[in-house]
């Protein structure tokens, strides 16, 4: 394979990963990034807040696909080659050291983002690749040579005899897989939060419950997780996660659908029942508002109290059956009108790219145009937040830069 050209086309995660997986493992291929910002990496230094969430505590392929609402399946088998403690093994090789926080998100000890840019980037310099910035590519062919032209901006023109798409979710990625024969799946946004204005929610900005299950009954979808109300409406990981599964069906609803709220998932039915009927037993002659049995932000409880047509002010003693029976009914079906999406502030991701049918799994090939490959976001995959979009990009792209370097061919 000498001096075999490689070209990587998106300085990103994924496409740096892959490169550097390539020159390290074939080290007389000749690989080069051409990324069309003016520093790479730009994505991973801003993520996380800075401080960059690499990956996620999660070290078993069953335990990982779950987190996973498009690409999991196919991943199964990518992570049973290369998942989040081989991601760790790598890093602490390069001396890095990554910890895992409470949550199980895991970063660099530095807190800082650029700990993780600083060793990709020398990574690659010290295995040998090239990266040209400035240098956004407008078009590709591939040849009756079967090697590909890549045609810059300035119309400088690069031959390849490998290439791979680590474009994320630019379009020109999209558009240069399809012209190559591959099915786009549309983009759209898939972590985002949801806008809902309800006289229940007012003025609780801030709020926050520690586990609530969120439902799209409409598209039989449900998350468990803990839920904060905002200005907007509300957030959190359960309407993130929700935001997640639910994407194309929002999509399709332009955003406008049902949200219903079980505000005390812990309880069963009869258990709920149970629990209210005792408050009334237990505290005859307190005021409803003033005892909580389960544990809710006041303020919010005291809406769910309204919502039920209970003034706070009413004793246990005075709660009619019929009364008990509204509450419960709200506290565990309340329904919100979802009236558009908000941002995520700390994660942009799309679902849709190049259809998985079309990939080979084993080496991230295509199955439409040999010597083509693909990794990171360009792929109909995404994850919900947490580190595992990362893991999704250092994945592909190691098993793009073990098949790219090898000349792998799919199956």
């Amino acid at each position: 394979m000498t001096n075999d050209n490689v070209l990587v086309i998106g300085g990103g995660a994924a496409g740096f990963f892959a490169a550097i997986v390539v020159a390290r493992t074939y080290p007389e291929t000749r690989v080069t990034i051409l990324e069309a910002g003016s520093e790479p990496l730009a994505k991973v230094r801003i993520s996380g807040g800075g401080r960059c969430n690499v990956t996620h505590a999660c070290f078993t392929p069953a335990a990982l696909v779950p987190n996973y609402p498009r690409g999991g399946k196919e991943l199964r088998g990518a992570f049973s080659r290369f998942q989040p403690k081989d991601v760790v093994a790598w890093f602490a090789a390069a001396g890095v050291e990554l910890k895992t926080e409470a949550d199980g998100r895991m970063f660099p000890v530095t807190d800082d983002s650029g700990t993780i840019v600083d060793c990709l980037v020398e990574a690659a310099t010290a295995a040998g690749v090239k990266c040209r910035t400035k240098a956004p590519v407008v078009g590709v062919e591939f040849g009756e040579d079967s090697r590909f032209e890549v045609v810059l901006k300035s119309g400088e023109s690069w031959q390849a005899d490998r290439l791979l798409l680590a474009t994320g979710s630019n379009p020109l990625g999209y558009r240069i897989a399809e012209k190559l024969g591959h099915q786009i799946e549309p983009p759209v946004p898939s972590l985002f939060t949801f806008n809902v204005r309800d006289r229940r929610l007012e003025d609780l900005a801030g709020i926050s419950v520690a586990s609530v299950r969120a439902s799209l009954p409409q598209a039989n979808l449900e998350q468990t997780g803990p839920l904060l109300i905002t200005h907007w409406g509300v957030s959190g990981p359960a309407i993130l996660k929700l935001s997640a599964w639910g994407a194309r069906f929002l999509h399709e609803q332009r955003y406008q659908a049902t949200l219903m709220i079980n505000w005390v998932p812990q309880y069963k039915p009869d258990p709920l029942r149970e629990a209210l009927l005792a408050a009334k037993e237990d505290f005859v002659k307190k005021a409803i508002g003033t005892v909580n049995p389960f544990s809710l932000p006041r303020r919010l409880w005291e809406r769910l109290l309204a919502a039920a047509a209970i003034t706070p002010e009413q004793r246990w003693a005075e709660i009619s059956k019929k009364s008990l029976q509204q509450l419960q009914t709200e506290l565990t079906q309340s329904q919100y009108q979802i009236l558009g999406k908000g941002v995520f502030k700390e994660e942009f991701v799309t679902c849709g790219g190049v259809n998985l049918k079309q990939v080979n799994f084993k080496t991230m090939e295509s199955r439409i145009c040999p010597g083509l490959y693909f990794a990171g976001e360009i792929l109909d995959i995404d994850a919900i937040t947490g580190g595992f979009n990362f893991q999704s990009a250092w994945t592909t792209g190691w098993l793009a830069g073990q098949a790219i370097g090898a000349g792998g061919r799919g199956d």
